[in-house]
């Protein structure tokens, strides 16, 4: 799966619904861009859009519907409960996966600074994307409103990170935006065998970060020396709840935000609830999530739930993401479906994919006219191969007595090998879009000297992706050497000759990557490119291709005795 990320754009309009569906048709215009939801509000007269996909296609969409909604909301006429500075008041960015916050960090700050230098709107940093610490709380970034920004303007020290800082008529009518970058927000409710709405609430006091009051016997809150009410904390930081009746399903939830599943996971907060509800005489019958969700938190919950069995965690994803779903009860309410809540089960290419065909079909599609697939995309497919059979043989040394001692590295190992595999899996595609890319530069117009540069450029851009993608296969599979020397040396002997064709297939994708690493780079002009390109290619199929080989000669040797 390629990098993934939300975007979250407000906009200061929520009655008008052509003004809406014309920022929202903008996101059509982008390939890799999914829409997912438009919820406008009459009362707030504002709309939070949300939509999804690759970095570059998302920091593109935010910028058009910025654009679009400058050219039809004109905030000096706007009216609505709640606060903004501006036409599009926030652009929050979010990692959903295969990208880090510093990345997303950057891509706020680089879109950000296109909007204020190309829209001219001024433009404030917040939360991770802040320059600094009084910019962090968007509160006080936007304080004062849309009304405060002809003072706050010409403020110094409310200079905006880019766009004008001076309130004049391109300003008046689209006030300022603020961008930012924060971690996914997971909307989730627990449900209890309970109508009681005030038992419900009660676990939510004692786990939210909030906590509750500090009550004396008879009730009433104790207060500190400034007057302030004292508060105990909860158990659980980044989680916002509260307790309530949803009469639809007839009953009780603890209904909560999850603003860092990375540091409170779900289901360290579902267990801890459990323990909460039990002292009550309570029971938790499974739970809802309310939205999507990436797929890291459920997997992140498949493997605690495995360790808590003492199961090997090195299981394909969907068995993972099954455990995680039976678990936490996400069933309860009503059927959970992975395709429509899981966000990288969403955004996924409908249909197309390599990877979706079947044995034959990809076979019969090697063996067309058709130069992709090719080469590339079968090494990729031998690695991932290669990375299966070392899990494999993980899972079948784990519950044997006799190699007890090796539980740990075989659990630890078979997750690494699943990762590998799905790693590599990804790469069948990715190394055939990088070719296609090539052949689509080759396309473009050459008439004039202008067109003739651009297809130049365009002709080497492609050109390198497509070389860089065997080389990651080669570093991966650099990364599955120690896991196959272990599966080799400590894992079920009776598995011996798996671990053998694993390694083989591993020298497959090593060699066959080089191959064409090695073909590409003689397309290519950059210099400094090829001989850099060049001796990392060589290093790693000399040292890489020796340890296998090693592998390969020890399993051989065992065998023959």
């Amino acid at each position: 799966m390629f990098p993934i990320v939300e975007c979250v754009p407000n906009f200061s309009e929520g009655r008008d619904r052509a003004i809406i569906d014309q920022i929202t048709a903008e996101l059509d215009q982008i390939e890799d861009v999914v829409l997912l939801d438009v919820d406008p509000g009459q009362a707030t007269n504002r709309t939070v859009v949300t939509f999804i996909g690759t970095p570059a296609a998302v920091s593109e969409a935010a910028f058009r519907v910025v654009r679009k909604a400058s050219e039809l909301i004109d905030m000096r006429h706007h009216k609505g409960e709640h606060a903004r500075q501006g036409a599009t008041d926030v652009v929050p960015f979010v990692p959903v996966s295969g990208i880090s916050m510093e990345e997303v960090v950057e891509l706020a700050r680089a879109t950000g600074r296109r909007i204020g230098e190309e829209l001219g709107i001024p433009i404030y940093f917040y939360e991770n994307a802040a320059t600094s610490e009084e910019r962090s709380n968007l509160a006080v970034v936007r304080r004062g409103e849309y009304e405060a920004l002809p003072k706050k303007l010409v403020d110094p020290k409310w200079k905006p990170d880019s766009g004008p800082a001076e309130f004049n008529e391109q300003v008046a009518r689209t006030g300022a935006t603020q961008v930012s970058a924060r971690e996914f927000l997971i909307a989730w409710n627990v449900n209890l065998n309970t109508t009681n709405k005030r038992r419900a609430h009660s676990i939510a006091l004692q786990i939210r970060e909030q906590g509750r009051y500090r009550v004396k016997p008879d009730g009433k809150r104790w207060f500190d020396e400034n007057g302030n009410p004292e508060q105990i904390p909860g158990k659980f930081k980044h989680l916002k709840g509260v307790g309530w009746f949803i009469e639809e399903y007839g009953t009780a939830q603890i209904s909560m935000n999850l603003t860092n599943y990375k540091e409170t996971p779900m289901h360290l907060v579902i267990d801890e609830i459990r323990k909460e509800a039990m002292e009550r005489g309570l029971v938790v019958t499974g739970s809802e999530l309310v939205g999507l969700i990436p797929k890291e938190a459920l997997l992140a919950a498949g493997e605690y739930y495995l360790r808590q069995q003492k199961m090997s965690r090195g299981v394909d994803e969907t068995r993972l993401l099954e455990t995680a779903i039976r678990s936490l009860g996400l069933n309860d309410l009503y059927p959970f479906d992975i395709k429509e809540k899981v966000i990288e089960y969403r955004v996924a290419d409908q249909g197309g994919q390599l990877v979706d065909m079947t044995v034959t079909g990809f076979a019969d599609e090697l063996a067309s006219n058709s130069p992709a697939p090719g080469g590339g995309s079968t090494a990729a497919l031998a690695g991932a191969l290669a990375a299966s059979l070392a899990a494999m043989v993980g899972n079948l040394t784990y519950p044997k007595k006799e190699y007890l001692e090796f539980r740990p590295q075989m659990d630890e190992q078979g997750c690494q090998a699943q990762r590998i595999k799905e790693k590599l899996l990804r790469l069948i595609d990715q190394d055939t879009q990088a070719f296609n890319k090539v052949m689509a530069a080759f396309t473009l117009p050459k008439k004039s000297e202008e067109e003739q540069e651009v297809r130049r450029q365009r002709i080497e851009e492609a050109n390198q992706e497509a070389t860089l993608k065997p080389l990651e296969m080669m570093r991966t599979i650099t990364q599955l050497v120690p896991i196959l020397d272990l599966m080799a040396t400590h894992g079920n002997q009776n598995s011996l000759s798996d671990v053998g064709v694993g390694t083989l297939a591993a020298l497959t994708c090593l060699r066959g990557a080089a191959l064409n690493v090695a073909i590409n780079l003689g397309g290519l002009s950059d210099q400094e490119f090829v001989t850099k390109i060049g001796a990392e290619m060589q290093e790693l199929r000399r040292q890489t291709g020796e340890e296998l080989e090693a592998i390969a000669q020890g399993i051989e040797k065992k065998l023959d005795e």
